[in-house]
């Protein structure tokens, strides 16, 4: 019983995938199309939708919001008890529905028009009555919904939602949205402290780094680095230029492989040529070069233009708030 439970699930996710994958084939000139309408209006675009796809709306708004592009909801019953009050002329209006025949959404196409708002369908039905009154309309239809008894809006609400984030990855790129931007978009959490702060904001340097010399002692490294616990130790030559990088595991690869360790020195075991980050880079930036690589790594000399060395940073020091 609980396999099926299990089989049921993995069914609902495949349904869901596969109708997301037919609808990026159905793509075409209709989406650059709706991308040029939104371009052209220097205002906001309003999302509007019932029910579930009212759901899927808002999250819609929230994924243009935070990519370049203005946005607000509209909820279609309260628009006509007021809320009609968010329009400038010409704002475009994204209408979302599956089967095209809420009565909400076919009582507001007249009164849009009044706004001279360009009209942008996610539709589930293309022969739908909203469909006949739509400016430009986008192929959300599937060939059924992902629950047993096809009734549940799922494999058709993500689909939408698919839909909408293409639109909205489509703008990024006809507005040349860059990683900058989007930081200032998100200044809070994680994401935004990734994207804000600069690695030299957020290093350690100076006493807190364990700096040694190619011709340093192995038992020297050790209480430095015992001194200064942050996971590794900047070999430098005399004018500071970053010779190597000696880490924990470094140190312990040594002390496993070599009988007598009174003899090795920092330039013996130090990586000649390890992954640097630059004082200016991005926290996200430095994230990407501990993780995008076969093994990771948990701590990165940092280095200025000239190629000294001026601190380290850890993967700890990104995540702290």
């Amino acid at each position: 019983m609980k396999q099926d439970w299990l089989a049921a699930a993995r069914a609902a996710m495949e349904i869901e995938a596969a109708s997301i994958a037919q609808a990026a084939t159905r793509l075409d000139g209709a989406l650059i199309q709706a991308v040029e309408l939104i371009l052209a209006h220097p205002g906001k675009v309003v999302v509007t939708g019932i029910g579930k796809s009212g759901h899927i709306a808002r999250k819609i708004v929230a994924t243009l919001c935070s990519t370049g592009t203005a946005a607000v909801f509209l909820h279609p019953a309260e628009a006509v008890h007021g809320d009609l009050g968010i329009y400038t002329p010409g704002d475009p209006t994204i209408l979302i529905s599956k089967h095209g025949t809420s009565t909400e959404l076919l009582a507001l196409v007249p009164l849009l028009r009044e706004f001279r708002s360009p009209l942008i369908g996610i539709l589930g039905s293309m022969s739908s009555p909203l469909a006949a009154h739509l400016d430009v309309l986008l192929d959300a239809s599937v060939e059924r919904e992902a629950d047993p008894n096809n009734l549940a809006p799922t494999a058709s609400a993500v689909t939408a939602l698919a839909i909408g984030h293409a639109l909205a990855i489509a703008l990024m790129c006809a507005r040349n949205f860059t990683a900058e931007e989007f930081g200032r978009f998100h200044p809070g959490g994680q994401l935004g402290r990734n994207l804000r702060l600069r690695v030299g904001e957020a290093m350690h340097s100076g006493e807190q780094v364990a700096f040694v010399a190619p011709g340093t002692s192995l038992k020297e490294v050790i209480i430095a680095m015992t001194r200064c616990p942050l996971g590794g130790a900047c070999v430098v030559t005399p004018d500071g230029t970053l010779a190597g990088f000696l880490t924990d595991g470094d140190l312990r690869r040594a002390l496993t492989t070599h009988d007598d360790i009174r003899g090795l020195r920092a330039g013996d075991i130090m990586t000649r040529t390890p992954v640097t980050i630059g004082p200016e880079a991005s926290l996200a930036e430095a994230l990407e070069r501990m993780e995008r690589r076969p093994s990771q790594i948990s701590v990165l000399p940092v280095v200025d233009s000239a190629g000294r060395a001026v601190g380290l940073i850890r993967i700890h020091d990104i995540f702290v708030a």
